[in-house]
């Protein structure tokens, strides 16, 4: 099922299973997963059992309402992270609902066989008895059981209970369209399937478990800045241990409520409560853009990549070449040339064919035509057309035509070749139509370029990303389209090994390559590219190998799905400064407030004029802890990207959210210094 587009963030719902899971994740074997919450929840035991000594007669650490407090308050920051992971985790969740009903035990017409042979029997079982190579038969109305690839026949299927789209498709067998998804329904037609998944292991099965983590593993990113937060957590346990001696050289007791509340304020507990959330949050967002990535580490490579190729067809331009110029040969009639063109287009059912008649404006049925005789296009002669009474007419390739004519006896036009050339170097293709073997002109075939392409090129270019443009076309039409469409490469002619060892010499020197692709011969490019975006339309091989599918089979998808992973790669850089940041103002508020009284010099330390050292630590505790629940919203949406260079980035990120965690915390903790003094 198409994912719910709701950005709605506090759900009640979700807001009631990540409160459950805050409790949940308490478990040690949990908590130890993220090395600097583990911290805060041995801290959290350790000022528990300062509490029962204090309430057995200890006097020496401080009132035990105090310390109930910090214990309180270590305890609900352990919440607040485990909440923020719990509620990206119901998000992601939350998809699955309906995802399992479309994948519900479906009745399935097993087709019996012995061997190769088929039996003429159908034997009529649930969807999760059919194995791996089973044959099975789908008609008109019918939900087709499992994934498979079509061996026999054609049909139209509604994949709305995929894609969310309610336009059919066409699906056949042989090529590159035969591949079909199990919960999605026929709606004409009669097919034969071979099924190319075990029960448990269908697409829907993945994206139930992709969905709801439960095969996430955490990105190499993603396990450098948990090493480098853990290697922060081990530098600030030795700077809090070697307090001790400072303080009793100054004579100045120091409780062990006051080492765990500087400990806690001083590692980077922000991010460490959010980084799980971040990472969760990026899947999602890329499942939100009808996108299902086999990993974290995807959308996070997505957000790396140096280069992109891009098919020609249906990427960067519409698909179908369509008639834009009529050009009659010297001497010929403009209305006579342009009705031998509709006349010869009559039969033709090609998207040209039918965009030469849209050009010429005119109604082919309005022409008075007895017993018409349709050429069909052949890859032999290469051309199309129509025969009546005693009239000839053909529309092909110029190469042809020009054999057509020339063999007749009549010679082909300068001022016409020389339009074939003009029009062949401009990247389009010339038709070249004849009547009775005498040339009457040439129609003009332009690739459209889809529109708003070559900002979205632009667009990829201050990322520093480089566009590689694939096409079959000969190199003329493919420098052409790739000048016009703003693309910073191309490869023409192209076969699918040519793809292999363009991705090869790109990734020899360094870079991280993406491409889309939905073909077989497609598989092997995208099991090779560092992202490889296959269409859900296409082929099991080209599924199976990319680790991305994008439902909605649009290719410039890939376009969207690079911008999710620098917004991933933003948000946890942004919200890294942030908590570091945050610490400077945490380390002004509790240092000064545990010398100042055998310290009196230490007074100009307390530039926030905190009321007391009680109320001084217990407020950099609380803000510490309130700081991650307040911070939630971005980590799930993520940072909004911008497509600026490094340098730039960098500068906008320093000022925001560096300067930003400086100065917030020194507003926060006054604030609740203010509130919290009353009591102590």
């Amino acid at each position: 099922m198409k994912p719910s587009k709701n950005n709605k963030l506090f759900q009640s719902s979700l807001v009631k299973e990540a409160l459950k899971q805050s409790f949940i994740k308490l478990s040690p074997t949990k908590m130890f997963r993220n090395p600097v919450m583990f911290t805060v929840w041995i801290g959290t035991l350790v000022m528990a059992g300062v509490c029962v000594w204090i309430a057995t007669g200890e006097t020496h650490q401080g009132s035990l309402a105090y310390n109930i407090i910090i214990t309180a308050v270590l305890f609900i920051t352990l919440l607040f992270a485990n909440f923020a992971e719990g509620l990206a985790e119901a998000r992601g969740k939350a998809q699955t609902d309906n995802l399992r009903k479309t994948r519900e035990e479906t009745p399935a017409k097993w087709i019996q066989t012995v061997g190769e042979m088929y039996v003429n029997e159908i034997k009529i079982v649930p969807s999760s008895q059919l194995k791996k190579g089973n044959i099975f038969l789908c008609e008109t109305g019918d939900t087709i059981p499992s994934d498979g690839e079509i061996i026999e026949g054609l049909a139209t299927i509604d994949e709305s209970a995929i894609t969310g789209e309610s336009a059919p498709v066409i699906r056949e067998a042989g090529g590159d369209k035969s591949s079909v998804t199990g919960g999605t329904k026929v709606l004409s037609d009669k097919i034969k399937v071979k099924v190319t998944t075990e029960a448990g292991e269908s697409f829907l099965d993945k994206m139930i478990a992709l969905v709801e983590g439960a095969s996430r593993q955490k990105t190499p990113n993603e396990i450098a800045l948990t090493i480098l937060l853990a290697g922060f957590t081990l530098v600030f346990i030795i700077v809090t241990v070697t307090l001790k001696p400072f303080g009793d050289y100054a004579q100045t007791p120091i409780t062990i409520a006051a080492f765990i509340s500087l400990f806690v304020c001083l590692i980077p507990t922000t991010i460490g409560g959010l980084l799980s959330a971040i990472g969760i949050a990026g899947m999602d967002r890329a499942l939100r853009a009808n996108v299902i990535t086999k990993s974290g580490k995807a959308v996070e490579t997505a957000g790396d990549i140096d280069v992109l190729l891009l098919d020609k067809t249906g990427t960067i331009t519409i698909g179908n070449r369509k008639a834009t110029n009529f050009y009659p040969a010297n001497g010929i009639d403009e209305k006579q040339f342009i009705k031998s063109t509709v006349l010869s287009s009559m039969a033709d059912e090609t998207p040209e064919g039918k965009s030469i008649i849209e050009l010429a404006g005119i109604n082919p049925l309005t022409y008075q035509i007895q017993n018409p005789r349709f050429i069909k296009f052949t890859a032999e002669t290469r051309s199309s057309g129509i025969d009546f009474e005693y009239t000839k007419i053909r529309k092909g390739a110029s190469d042809s035509i020009r054999n057509l004519v020339e063999k007749a006896g009549n010679s082909f036009p300068a001022e016409t070749a020389e339009r074939v050339t003009i029009i062949s170097s401009n990247g389009g293709t010339p038709l070249v139509v004849a009547e009775n073997e005498k040339v009457l002109g040439v129609i003009e075939l332009q690739d459209i370029i889809k529109p708003g392409i070559h900002e979205r090129f632009e667009r990829l270019r201050k990322m520093g990303i480089k566009t590689v443009m694939v096409t079959g076309d000969n190199p003329l039409t493919a420098k052409y389209i790739a000048e016009k469409a703003g693309v910073d490469d191309f490869i023409a002619e192209a076969k699918p090994e040519d793809k292999m060892n363009y991705i090869r010499k790109e990734q020899s020197s360094g870079r991280l390559v993406a491409m889309m692709g939905d073909g077989t011969n497609d598989a092997p490019a995208l099991a090779q590219a560092d992202v490889g975006v296959a269409m859900n339309s296409g082929t099991q091989a080209a599924k199976e190998a990319g680790n991305m599918v994008d439902l909605d089979n649009d290719p410039t998808k890939l376009i969207e799905v690079v911008e999710i992973g620098k917004q991933l790669l933003m948000t946890r850089g942004t919200l890294t400064t942030f908590s570091i940041a945050n610490d400077v103002a945490k380390y002004f508020a509790i240092v000064p407030a545990l010398f100042i009284s055998s310290i009196p010099a230490l007074q100009g330390l307390n530039i926030m004029k905190l009321h007391s050292p009680e109320s001084a630590i217990l407020s950099a505790v609380i803000f510490n802890a309130i700081i991650i629940p307040l911070l939630i919203p971005l980590a799930l949406k993520g940072v909004v990207y911008k497509p600026i260079g490094a340098s730039a980035l960098l500068r906008r990120n320093v000022l925001i959210y560096g300067l930003g965690g400086v100065i917030v915390p020194f507003i926060g903790i006054k604030i609740i210094d203010i509130l919290v003094s009353t009591f102590f």
